[in-house]
């Protein structure tokens, strides 16, 4: 075999092919790409041809041998540690990395547990073309491997990647019309795209969103401006107001989906205060609430819930965006008199959270310094829940009234351990370590919301105060879909995962009397006018989407950050329509066309908010455009 001379270029050969099978492989293997077709099969088989041809291809240009071989390592190096990287994130996010969360480097701390979670021996074999090209290195030995590739050779090979690139695009285009304009929907842009290609994409997409705030002179709020008017809702007369004055709590409950109230794991209650809750006389109920969120996760929740807007389809705008002016909640509650704060037991840097509430006009951060953590209180992120909303609690008698408090809860966050002493149910007994972990970390969450509402009832807050509690995001992801089937006893279709995105939503007014369950659908960028309007504050003249969900207008109709939507009648997922309770797909697929293409408009037009950062250019106070030399005052 040593002695045997194979053809020129056979390493850059069995490189290419190496690399484009362990790509394909780590595509069927690792993420959960929905192939509904032959076609869609074949252009993901074929997408990360195109780049690879090209980036090996560099190696034509070396004469020497040796520095030929480093280059093809250095590429088969480079392409891995992408493939790879986006394996680990998957795992966790079920979604794929943008250049804004590489440059998240002051988060790679924090995130160190739930990322250790997601690594395993196995991961080896995703490897494998690296191990496959350096042991043809030293098995092969090439004909005239010294003489650098002729011209014509040269560009008869990178003709050939082009070709393949530009049939690879006409094909994807052909299965998906207007694909570059869906840049939110990261699966949809590497099953056709390809990994690599992906990635070219999104710096690109970055960088154009960079320009637009160079070049944005706010005219562009025109046309969005008359869509926010054409689409906004009045007030409820009755819920106006009806909780003017008090002060207003606001709770975060981490990664708390819908599906654990109410409901048993073994025959022991997951959520047993909560469940109470949701019958409770001083309670509305949300059932039907979906969270919104991209890739910053909780941070997208508080970027709804202050803003009205979407987050971004690429990246969290507490970090790419920080130093853009927001006409937040807090900001609205401040000029109405009220202290407001933000109170979260971890480093304040995380999510690059100082830099965003100082845009928001959050008047106090408590970070992880405001509180003691004692023996035995603290978690992987943090502070355990229970004493951190003790502590908080007693910071807030120290605020000045009326106040805004937000407080970010932290125990129910992956990967879901606990200390025994806090585990008050058993594990469930499905395949999946992780689903098993968290219906324990939902229950401690669940102690931790009851002595919440103990302590404030002892301190003196409780009459005076406006509690909202909602779910951030989801908690388990799709690739735990076989665990949740063994659950939920049926099978989790595209339908099924859309319903399981439903995160709780509570508002619990003491003294109210007139609690009941809401059956209306709704999202997290209807909170902050649902809020604002229950505080006597109007916002006919907010920049905001959304609607009050207590409206009699209030359209339901809830657009996910990835381009799925959920109205009363509908449910939108992975390009079917759903009708809305059966789950069935409808006859007549061009019902959903209308709100589709709205739900791309809607986020469109949030985006271009927030990347040409136009709300500079706006004066909330009047509702009207500020002249350029307006918006340029401090």
């Amino acid at each position: 075999m040593k002695n045997k001379e194979w053809p020129k270029h056979s390493i850059l050969a069995i490189a290419v092919i190496a690399t484009w099978l362990t790509t394909y492989v780590v595509y069927k293997t690792a993420f959960s790409i929905t192939i509904d077709n032959a076609l869609q099969e074949f252009i993901l088989f074929l997408n990360p041809l195109s780049l690879l041809l090209f980036l090996y291809g560099g190696a034509l240009f070396f004469k020497s041998k040796k520095a030929r071989n480093r280059y093809i390592v250095a590429i088969s190096v480079i392409t891995t540690i992408i493939l790879y990287g986006n394996v680990a994130f998957y795992r966790f996010f079920t979604d794929f990395i943008t250049l804004p969360v590489l440059f998240q480097t002051d988060n790679f701390g924090d995130l160190g547990s739930s990322a250790a979670a997601s690594i395993y021996w196995t991961d080896i074999f995703y490897f494998a073309d690296i191990i496959i090209i350096v042991l043809a290195m030293f098995l092969i030995k090439e004909q005239d491997s010294t003489v650098k590739a002729a011209a014509s050779h040269r560009k008869a090979y990178f003709v050939l990647s082009a070709a393949i690139l530009f049939f690879n695009l006409g094909l994807a285009e052909a299965e998906r019309p207007q694909l570059l304009t869906r840049s939110f929907d990261r699966e949809m842009l590497v099953k056709n795209l390809g990994m690599y290609n992906y990635h070219l994409y999104d710096i690109y997409i970055q960088s154009k969103s960079q320009a637009q705030r160079a070049l944005a002179d706010g005219s562009e709020l025109t046309e969005v401006t008359n869509y926010v008017r054409s689409n906004q809702a009045e007030p409820s007369a009755e819920m106006f107001g009806k909780a003017e004055g008090r002060n207003l709590i606001v709770v975060t409950l981490e990664s708390l989906q819908t599906f654990t109230l109410n409901n048993e794991m073994n025959g022991q209650t997951i959520t047993p205060f909560m469940n109470e809750l949701t019958e409770d006389e001083d309670t509305i109920y949300f059932p039907n609430f979906y969270h919104q969120t991209g890739l910053g996760k909780t941070s997208d929740s508080e970027f709804l819930l202050e803003t009205g807007l979407y987050p971004l389809s690429g990246g969290a705008v507490f970090f790419t965006h920080s130093g853009n002016e927001f006409n937040s909640m807090a900001e609205k509650m401040g000029n109405e008199g009220y202290s407001t704060n933000v109170q979260h037991a971890n480093t304040k840097s995380f999510w690059n959270r100082d830099m965003m509430y100082e845009s928001m006009g959050i008047d106090k951060f408590y970070d992880i310094q405001s509180y003691t953590v004692g023996e035995g209180q603290a978690v992987n992120w943090g502070m355990k829940d229970i004493p951190f909303f003790e502590q908080s609690v007693d910071h807030m008698t120290e605020m000045e009234q009326p106040f805004y408090s937000r407080l970010l809860s932290l125990t129910n966050h992956h990967p879901f351990t606990l200390d025994e002493e806090d585990k008050l149910i058993d594990e469930y007994d499905s395949n999946s370590g992780t689903l098993n972990r968290y219906f324990q970390t939902v229950r401690y969450l669940d102690e931790a919301v009851k002595s919440l509402f103990e302590d404030l009832k002892e301190q003196g807050l409780y009459e005076d105060s406006i509690i909202v509690m909602y779910g951030d995001h989801y908690g388990i992801s799709d690739n735990h879909n076989a665990a949740m089937e063994q659950y939920l006893g049926k099978e989790i279709t595209p339908y099924e995962s859309a319903q399981l995105q439903k995160v709780p939503l509570f508002v619990h007014i003491p003294g109210y009397g007139e609690g009941h369950v809401n059956e209306e659908v709704g999202g997290q960028v209807d909170m902050r006018s649902t809020i604002l309007h229950l505080m006597g504050m109007e916002t006919d003249k907010d920049m905001q989407f959304g609607g009050d969900l207590f409206s009699e207008e209030h359209e339901e109709f809830v657009i996910f950050r990835d381009g799925r939507f959920v109205t009363d009648e509908y449910v939108y997922a992975a390009n079917v329509c759903y009708e809305n309770g059966t789950g069935e797909p409808v006859e007549d697929q061009t019902l959903c066309d209308p709100y589709a293409e709205r739900a791309i408009q809607e986020l469109q037009y949030s985006e271009s908010i927030i990347n040409g950062d136009l709300l500079r250019f706006y004066d909330d106070q009047s509702g009207q455009l500020k002249t350029i030399e307006e918006s340029e005052q401090p």
